[in-house]
């Protein structure tokens, strides 16, 4: 039976991590030979479709081009734009909002809080300040304090806890739901990424706040559906000062969108800042595993210089004096 494009690349991980297979080369055949005749036969489909260019394996450009010659890495060095899992919603008029807002006629909500957390200027270290002339160019963070979260932040119009602690009945729905459930009142949403693209330019950005306007337009934001909401133009989509920096656009203009994985996000400035970012979390754990590593190979070096001392003395007080 001919694997379907997701079945293809959920195999293809799947054999890679059990056999140790690699498909970087599409000589695989005979490492596979003594395989079961199940699993041979549908390493053959993989390897037909490596042939066509069909590379579906992390790190790989899914281009249909001819296989290459460059090493694989984990992390994806451009955005991934065809056979992704989530699709982009296109056109969606974008409004740029920040943490410490204050309520404006067309912002009714203040953004001191967030739908999350009731302390999100404090969480976050400060106002971020969306007046270019008080931002670090290049840093897209503000000038008076580094942030404690990820400044590439966004809101989009569904929150999946009703009145801080009641899951709404579509909370189910959501694509990542039996992933990340824990327990009623939970949000699941906080600190997902999404890709924003305008203009040729591609941004990533985690999800931190509910809006514009409206809290359940479940349609939208999961569906097919264009938004709900009339006020800003009918306004879908809400980014930080950063986002807007690094797009390079102004507020009300009009973005693609989409979910992304963790492994579809390539490097850039979205990977720098926050306790809420994995990647910055990944960085510390990294750092404290080498620190811990340096720690046992200094306390291993002091133990055997003290056998070293120990040594040295015995043998000096067991040789006879000079006369």
């Amino acid at each position: 039976m001919p694997l379907s494009h997701s079945t293809f690349r959920i195999v293809a991980i799947w054999l890679a991590a059990v056999f140790g297979l690699s498909f970087s080369s599409p000589a695989v055949a005979s490492n596979y030979q003594n395989l079961d005749p199940a699993v041979q036969a549908l390493l053959r489909q993989l390897e037909e479709k490596y042939r066509e260019g069909e590379r579906y394996l992390p790190g790989y450009d899914l281009r249909r081009t001819k296989p290459s010659a460059a090493p694989r890495i984990y992390m994806p060095t451009r955005p991934l734009e065809i056979y992704t899992k989530y699709p982009w919603k296109e056109d969606i008029v974008t409004t740029i909002f920040w943490c410490g807002e204050l309520p404006t006629e067309n912002n009714p909500t203040p953004n001191t809080a967030s739908s999350w957390d009731t302390k999100w200027q404090e969480t976050f270290g400060g106002y971020d300040d969306p007046n270019p002339a008080n931002r670090i160019p290049g840093q897209f963070r503000p000038k008076s304090f580094i942030p404690k979260e990820n400044p590439f932040y966004f809101a989009l119009p569904y929150n999946d806890i009703a009145g801080w602690k009641n899951p709404r009945p579509d909370q189910k729905l959501i694509p990542w739901y039996k992933d990340r459930y824990k327990k009623d009142g939970r949000t699941i949403l906080k600190g997902q990424w999404i890709a924003i693209r305008y203009a040729g330019r591609t941004c990533y950005a985690q999800w931190e706040d509910v809006g514009p306007f409206l809290v359940d337009d479940f349609k939208y934001v999961f569906g097919d559906a264009r938004p709900s909401t009339t006020g800003n133009k009918g306004a879908g989509l809400d980014i930080s000062p950063a986002v807007r920096d690094y797009l390079g656009m102004r507020s009300g203009a009009k973005t693609d969108w989409r979910f992304v994985e963790l492994d579809e996000i390539p490097q850039g400035p979205w990977r720098t800042y926050g306790a809420n970012n994995a990647f910055v979390i990944f960085r510390q754990k990294q750092m404290e595993k080498r620190r811990l590593e340096e720690e046992a190979k200094k306390k291993e070096l002091q133990a055997y210089m003290v056998k070293l001392r120990e040594a040295r003395d015995a043998q000096f007080l067991n040789s006879p004096l000079p006369r």
